[in-house]
């Protein structure tokens, strides 16, 4: 059913990108109602506007905490048009219809951000008193209260859709379907929505709601050709994209489990004693990572660990991209870069190809929650945090310093590979891997026929392991092949096995207390 606008309510916190709104607004004479800050924006545009306070008779109190709670502007949103009783009470209590609602929420979720940032220098009460006062009453109320009116008004709660509002009202001279309306009041539930979870998760973290905001993007397919695929987020927010196509469903897949792995390491400010770490993905599982220290000696590391699997890989590192290091990654072919930042030479260099996928991470540091639909539900669980839970030596002798810094991050490798996993390391580089296979020793043979695939010499190197031995077979193994330290979480009914073999031939082993499965 057409629906002629005849009058709109506007009250926003962002003001940009509504001037050409109003100005359409007048164009086709429609009534304007808007509050505070809107209503000075409007009127400085040369355009007139009703105050919400005639309507209502109060000025703004409480501190702008209370403007538009009040039956004057609820009334003229919730009046149902073909009910004779409403029409009848609107015109009773001097009501006016409003047809279009342009109304957007204080910004939480920025100041909650603010607040928790490291330039934040107030108080934990000061910053508990900015974040409470964004939590939005009238604006979600009203949005609310407009999209459930959808068959009689038009709600619009994103800047994001000012453009196709103004392009809706020119081509259709101020009048809407209902489809339109009902497809506004979706996406400004979907919003209220959004917002509300938020909040929620900051006042009980313990039980935290995934939130993945409002944004719906609809990929070319996923991880088939013959698949649907739709990405749920907001990537602005942890990305700045610089160059390339659009990401598919497999680069985000890849992308995550790079994020992930980079969020375990420090960013790299190419000062002493500080490691850079750059990483190969290929198929959420880690092909190739190395520490060093530069950027460009942590790539070549890397590389060297799996020349093979790194084609059409997403490569992830700790640190600013240079212009050595661009022309070596540009030798290979490679769907996805992810970088703290690149230099301009770096950048010209890398912006050679046009499909090239160029990011800049904002935010170095993963989800907190992860879910996966199974059956007819949802799982959902915390992200698994940390490296190791304790550091027993249970072995013949003990670690050295060397062995630990290669085994806690052989270890951290580990975690981001599919179990059953093992990973094999030698001066802070990975030399071969074992994931995804069904028994742990068939992990750990093929971890080893990759080193061996590329001439690797494991005299020296550790080994990690995402879960317990079972038997005493993966140490034999690996002593075999050159293995001198273990890393494992421990738990079987049968460690005395593993250690009692460490122990007869002089071998490190720790147990952390910690396991890491990755199914």
């Amino acid at each position: 059913m057409q629906k002629k606008i005849s009058s709109a309510l506007i009250s926003v916190f962002y003001k940009d990108g509504l001037e050409p709104i109003v100005k359409e607004l007048q164009r086709l004479g429609i009534t304007i109602y808007s509050t505070g800050g809107t209503q000075k924006f409007i009127e400085e545009l040369g355009i007139s506007c009703v105050p919400v306070e005639s309507l209502t008779t109060y000025p703004s109190i409480l501190g702008g905490r209370v403007k538009t709670l009040h039956p004057a502007v609820f009334g003229g949103l919730l009046g149902r048009r073909d009910v004779p009783q409403d029409i009848a009470e609107m015109r009773e209590y001097k009501i006016p219809e409003i047809d279009l609602v342009i109304v957007d929420l204080y910004p939480f979720e920025e100041t909650l951000a603010q607040a928790k940032s490291s330039s934040f220098t107030g108080t934990a009460e000061e910053a508990e008193k900015m974040i409470t006062e964004k939590i939005d009453i009238g604006g979600p109320s009203m949005i609310r209260a407009a999209a459930k009116n959808c068959k009689d008004l038009l709600v619009v709660a994103a800047k994001d859709d000012y453009a196709a509002l103004v392009n809706l009202l020119s081509a259709q001279n101020g009048e809407t379907t209902f489809e339109q309306r009902r497809a506004f009041a979706a996406k400004a539930f979907e919003i209220v929505m959004h917002y509300d979870i938020a909040i929620s998760n900051y006042f009980n973290p313990s039980a935290a709601v995934l939130n993945y905001g409002g944004k719906r993007q609809i990929l070319r397919y996923g991880e088939n050709p013959h698949q649907q695929g739709v990405f749920y987020g907001n990537l602005d927010a942890v990305f700045d994209k610089l160059h390339g196509k659009e990401l598919s469903y497999n680069n985000l897949v890849d992308v995550d489990a790079a994020v992930q792995l980079i969020s375990e390491f420090p960013s790299f400010k190419n000062e002493v004693g500080q490691d850079a770490v750059f990483a190969i993905i290929k198929h959420t599982n880690v092909c190739g990572v190395a520490a060093r220290g530069s950027i460009k000696e942590a790539w070549d590391a890397a590389l060297a660990g799996d020349p093979e699997s790194a084609f059409g890989g997403v490569l992830v590192c700790n640190g600013i991209v240079d212009k050595a290091t661009a022309e070596a990654i540009s030798e290979i072919f490679f769907e996805v870069l992810i970088a703290d930042g690149y230099d301009v030479d770096a950048l010209s260099v890398l912006q050679g190809k046009k499909n090239r996928i160029l990011l800049t991470l904002k935010e170095k540091h993963a989800a907190t929650h992860q879910s996966k639909t199974i059956l007819n539900g949802v799982l959902m669980q915390e992200n698994d945090k940390g490296n190791y839970a304790e550091w027993k030596e249970t072995g013949g002798r003990e670690t050295t310093p060397g062995e630990k810094a290669d085994m806690e991050f052989a270890n951290i490798v580990c975690k981001h590979l599919k179990s059953n996993a093992i990973a094999l390391v030698k001066n802070k580089q990975l030399l071969g891997k074992g994931c995804g296979q069904t028994s742990r020793i068939d992990a750990l043979r093929q971890a080893v026929e990759k080193a061996g695939q590329f001439k690797f010499d494991l005299n020296g190197a550790v080994l990690a392991s995402d879960a317990f031995f079972p038997f005493d077979d993966c140490v034999k193994l690996g002593h075999e092949a050159g293995i001198a330290a273990f890393i494992q979480p421990g738990g079987s009914i049968r460690d005395k096995d593993s250690i009692a073999y460490c122990v007869q031939h002089n071998l490190a082993m720790v147990i952390t207390g910690l396991r890491h499965f990755r199914h």
